[in-house]
């Protein structure tokens, strides 16, 4: 049974870093990442997201698939052009503002401490 309550730490531990990760992610971006105007461009074939096309600082064109999910509110539609926060570091990296996952990287943290303090409880109790 400690095993059980190993696996159930464990695993609330990794969904407390991908969230705050997530977090960390989004914050970063939305404070030091360069704003620029992209184009929407249509999802290739066998892909979901469209893609969005923007100049870099340096010159570079790059194509990035929205991080948009389809199932969102927030359509793209193509041939508009959005605003969006790049990394300088890692141009793949952006964040199109008014659609950040704040309360799912949050629910990941909320859920993740739940687990590890359940599962040093159940280590507690059963070992």
């Amino acid at each position: 049974m400690v095993v059980l309550a190993a696996l159930t730490a464990l695993g609330g531990l990794v969904a407390l870093l991908a969230g705050a990760y997530g977090l960390w992610q989004t914050r970063r971006l939305a404070a030091a990442g360069e704003a620029v105007t992209a184009l929407v461009k249509p999802a290739p074939q066998g892909a979901e997201r469209p893609l969005l096309q923007f100049v870099t600082l340096d010159g570079r064109v790059m194509e990035v698939p929205s991080p948009v999910p389809p199932s969102r509110r927030l359509p793209l539609r193509t041939g508009t052009e959005v605003r969006i926060a790049y990394d300088p570091g890692d141009p793949r990296a952006v964040l199109l503002p008014g659609s950040e996952r704040i309360r799912l990287d949050q629910g990941f943290v909320a859920a993740g401490a739940a687990l590890v303090v359940l599962g040093a409880v159940l280590a507690v109790t059963l070992g």
